[in-house]
């Protein structure tokens, strides 16, 4: 089931405009994450999806499920299934029963037999994994446990449409990730449609076909995940996916200065703004003939294939970050306290309206 959404928007009164006016196409069979930081509108635009939220009647926006209109159609006949993020299952049922309990209030007619329910229950529970726990109270699971009864609750009903709000966020890091892998896997095997709010950058690109970036009531961006963190439509979403470092400085004859750090450019006279990812700045012990940016280590984290170094400097608004090679680590010698000097291999640019200009590799800004 495909969804659209055409001019789609929300105020709340006083507190001002929740959501712009907002396109949205999900093909069917599509996994969408809606990404973006608190207050930037994804939580409100699925409740929106849902039913559970109206959205404003100017301009008159509208809600497609395939063919059909479902703007003005109720929650509770819009065939959607909702996954809440702290599970919202009933403490006094079991599983089974919690699993069951949509099916169970079903008008008559529409009520499969019992015997039915209780297949299709079973084959949900084998699902996720859990029909050794049928038995069992929510209070006698994991939180992992739990986000998985409550996602097959939202499948029984063999929903068009599923949405999901947060599903990770209880959730401890390790738990999070395993959960990912098997969402992503019962999406595929099962091909239902779904939307899901995230804060989280590595999980929506994790998870997703494509990721809604959204800020302020606005999708700034949709896309591949790979084209989102290789081709950015603006500053905003280049800074919101991953760890960034600037450095801010003027430029003249060549050389942008900011402090004690210098990089040899050929940039345009005046104020610039460059920024760097982490995996775009080397690490070494002399600085190079286009680049002088002393710097101290302030705390390493050999974790991981990479090594996280965190680095400070008079010349720096805030701490940059460097990843490094094991290699490249062990070379060093890293520890807290340790002079070197940070090498861009790579910088991006953004006009004042933050759209992207073209990223330049060092060496071909090298004067």
């Amino acid at each position: 089931m495909s969804i659209r959404l055409s001019d789609i928007a929300k105020h709340y009164g006083r507190a001002g405009r929740a959501l712009e006016p907002v396109n949205l196409e999900v093909a069917e069979g599509e996994l969408v994450g809606l990404l973006g930081p608190s207050g930037s509108g994804k939580t409100t635009l699925l409740r929106i999806i849902a039913g559970l939220e109206r959205p404003d009647r100017d301009p008159a926006g509208r809600i497609l499920f395939g063919d059909r209109d479902v703007t003005d159609v109720h929650v509770r006949d819009r065939r959607i299934g909702f996954v809440f993020q702290h599970y919202a299952l009933f403490r006094h049922m079991t599983v089974f029963d919690n699993v069951a309990f949509g099916l169970t209030v079903l008008p008559r007619r529409e009520r499969p037999s019992s015997g039915e329910i209780r297949a299709r229950v079973y084959r949900l529970l084998e699902m996720v994994q859990l029909e050794r726990f049928a038995e069992r109270y929510p209070a006698q699971l994991s939180g992992g446990q739990q986000q998985r009864v409550s996602l097959a609750r939202a499948l029984a009903l063999r929903p068009e449409v599923l949405l999901l709000d947060e599903p990770f966020g209880a959730l401890d890091a390790k738990v999070r990730q395993e959960l990912r892998r098997w969402l992503r896997q019962l999406h595929d095997e099962l091909g239902f449609t779904s939307l899901f709010v995230t804060h989280d950058q590595e999980e929506a690109l994790e998870l997703s076909d494509r990721v809604a970036v959204m800020s302020h009531g606005r999708i700034e961006q949709i896309d591949t995940p790979d084209a989102l963190y290789h081709a950015p439509a603006n500053r905003f979403v280049f800074e919101f996916l991953g760890d960034v470092n600037h450095l801010e400085g003027e430029v003249r004859d060549g050389v942008l200065t900011c402090g004690a750090a210098r990089l040899r450019t050929s940039l345009p006279e005046g104020r610039e703004r460059l920024l760097l990812r982490p995996h775009e700045v080397r690490l070494a012990e002399t600085p190079s003939p286009e680049a002088h940016l002393p710097a101290t280590v302030t705390a390493v984290s050999p974790v991981g294939a990479e090594v996280r170094v965190e680095l400070a400097a008079d010349w720096m608004a805030e701490p940059w970050l460097a990843t490094l090679r094991h290699a490249d680590y062990e070379r060093l010698g890293l520890t807290r306290g340790q002079r070197l000097f940070a090498v861009p291999r790579r910088w991006h640019r953004f006009t004042a309206d933050g759209r992207p200009q073209p990223a330049a590799p060092a060496r071909a800004a090298a004067a």
